[in-house]
């Protein structure tokens, strides 16, 4: 078995997705971010802060490669901008199963509303800044990825029956796993 990699926008749900697959496949679950913040034993908001967005995006570089290193069979959620470099795209790749947990800008609004813990979000127009970051990183979501699953109206085991199906369908040799 092989790793299998959580992408997509903030909200998406990659973290409650893990979370879930890891007892289902039984295999332990990382998240990136998680990883970044115990590392630097504080938040990403204080990351963001400190160092800015040029800081973080390179701890998140150095976290992929460790992982590449380290990690065999586990469920890896990865925060929303990881794949914007496209270094980190194609490590991805080398990392293991990719799949996008695609949202519209609706859903992921309707979720984040009040959140004040994503320091790209803090603004007069939340739902304006959701609209304009998904139609900037979507392609690069598309490009890293190696199955899209559009998650909108759909409950959490749908989406953990549709990734599971799509792993177990690429361990069998049934296939790539690729639907785009």
């Amino acid at each position: 078995m092989g790793n299998v990699i959580l992408t997509g926008f903030m909200g998406s749900g990659k973290t409650t997705v893990g979370l879930r697959l890891s007892y289902r496949l039984r295999q332990a679950v990382v998240d990136t971010d998680k990883e970044i913040e115990r590392e630097e034993n504080r938040t990403i908001a204080e990351i963001f802060a400190a160092q800015g967005e040029a800081y973080f995006r390179d701890k998140e570089t150095e976290c992929l490669r460790r992982l590449i290193k380290s990690a065999k069979n586990q469920i890896i959620s990865v925060g929303g901008g990881l794949p914007l470099r496209a270094g980190n795209r194609e490590l991805l790749h080398e990392l293991g199963q990719v799949f996008y947990l695609r949202a519209e800008a609706e859903t992921i609004y309707g979720r984040l509303k009040g959140d004040t813990t994503r320091p790209l979000l803090q603004g007069s127009d939340p739902e304006e800044k959701i609209r304009t970051l998904i139609k900037e990183r979507d392609p690069l979501y598309r490009e890293a990825a190696d199955v899209i699953i559009q998650v909108d109206a759909k409950n959490f085991d749908q989406i953990l029956n549709e990734i599971e199906a799509q792993v177990t369908d690429t361990r069998a040799g049934k296939g790539t796993g690729i639907r785009r």
